[in-house]
């Protein structure tokens, strides 16, 4: 069962370099589940449930209990049991995957102990998505933010900068529902936040805040961004996250030889005085 077109072997064994979002742990570690099964907590197996979205893969060890019934491989020991990712790309189009190439093996999956942070979620993808971006709107739409001026070239932006490789997005999900979008792109060691937003029924979980942790923290650490620009604004929330900012200016330049163009060029060297003297 292929989701993306491409063929991946469901019995691939998990690969040593697969993490766990967030901070390490010594349970999500290929060692740690080879010592399960070298120990005899493989039920009637191990089966290494794998997803994948293009060069991005998701990784779930399981163990049969029956031949119609598949658990995390834990025992009394393990601390939690959740998804591995190895690549950077949409972690979450590879669970997805994961989840339905697994739909065959079992008619039941039991996951326990499973962190409380991992029902919720934050998924970083480089590939425009056009059901993320619907979320996106959505969440735009739910948030305290005016109306979107030009929602189809904004949409035709992204797309573009997907296919230059330098679009980031963000979704941040609570009980399987988003809650908060953000939408950057990356280039020459500059991250650009272009748009942000949650849902404002959200708040008590700080979704936006998390979301853009986690943003930071992949173009930082992945991207190697040395300049953050939050753009134009001077957002209460903004200066959070800033350590500076940079002034804009406005530049108007007049025809003297039009005589239409002495009236505001008056009026504009006026303002320049009456600023100076305040």
């Amino acid at each position: 069962m292929d989701g993306n077109g491409e063929h991946h072997a469901n019995d691939r064994k998990l690969p040593a370099a697969a993490r766990g979002m967030g901070h390490a742990s010594p349970f999500d570690r290929l060692q740690w589940f080879d010592l399960l099964a070298a120990h005899g907590f493989a039920g009637e197996g191990r089966f290494d449930a794998a997803g994948f979205a293009g060069e991005t893969a998701a990784w779930l060890p399981l163990r049969r209990e029956k031949s119609s019934v598949l658990a995390g491989l834990v025992n009394w020991y393990s601390f939690a049991i959740r998804p591995l990712y190895t690549g950077q790309g949409d972690h979450m189009a590879a669970l997805r995957d994961l989840f339905a190439r697994a739909r065959p093996e079992a008619a039941r999956l039991t996951l326990y102990p499973v962190p409380d942070a991992e029902k919720d979620s934050i998924a970083a993808a480089t590939a425009f998505d056009a059901d993320a971006w619907a979320a996106y709107e959505h969440i735009y739409a739910a948030s305290w933010k005016p109306e979107e001026g030009d929602p189809a070239l904004l949409r035709a932006f992204a797309e573009s900068e997907s296919a230059r490789g330098t679009f980031r997005m963000g979704l941040a999900r609570i009980d399987g529902a988003a809650v908060a979008a953000q939408y950057w792109t990356v280039e020459d060691g500059t991250a650009f936040i272009h748009k942000l937003a949650h849902v404002e029924d959200s708040l008590k979980a700080s979704p936006g805040t998390l979301l853009s942790a986690a943003l930071f923290r992949h173009v930082i650490t992945v991207d190697g961004v040395r300049r953050i620009d939050f753009g134009t604004g001077n957002d209460a929330y903004k200066r959070d996250w800033m350590n500076r900012h940079e002034p804009l200016w406005r530049l108007e330049g007049f025809n003297r030889g039009r005589i239409a163009a002495w009236g505001p060029a008056l009026k504009a060297f006026a303002r320049s005085l009456l600023r100076k003297d305040t």
